[in-house]
């Protein structure tokens, strides 16, 4: 079986970082996974049960293939879900903004 996408990698692995760069990469590497999951219930669906050339490698090589086209759609942000990700959650990451001038810093979400 393909090992998923690592956490560590990219964006998501640099320490100075900023939320949101890194909210965008783990949505991305989500929709690659939602993508790979849908294709490989599709694969297992077997509409089709006359595989001529079905054996194990060939498995083998269309999980690969879809992997990589899971990979590929969401880099390109075909399927879109991971900008819907951003959209719902970037209000609850840390947004790095200068204060006004003159202005207090406050900390939101403190209060009963």
């Amino acid at each position: 079986m393909i090992n998923g996408v690592s956490i560590k990698s990219g964006v998501l692995g640099d320490p100075k970082a900023n939320e949101l760069d890194q909210l965008k990469a783990a949505a991305k590497q989500f929709e690659a996974i939602f993508t790979r999951q849908m294709l490989k219930s599709t694969r297992e669906a077997k509409l089709a049960d006359d595989d001529l050339f079905g054996s194990d490698a060939t498995d083998q090589f269309r999980e690969m293939q879809d992997s990589n086209l899971a990979d590929q759609l969401s880099g390109k942000g075909v399927m879109g879900i991971a900008d819907l990700l951003v959209r719902q959650f970037q209000s609850r990451v840390a947004q790095p903004a200068a204060p006004a001038a003159g202005a207090p810093a406050t900390s939101e979400g403190t209060g009963g």
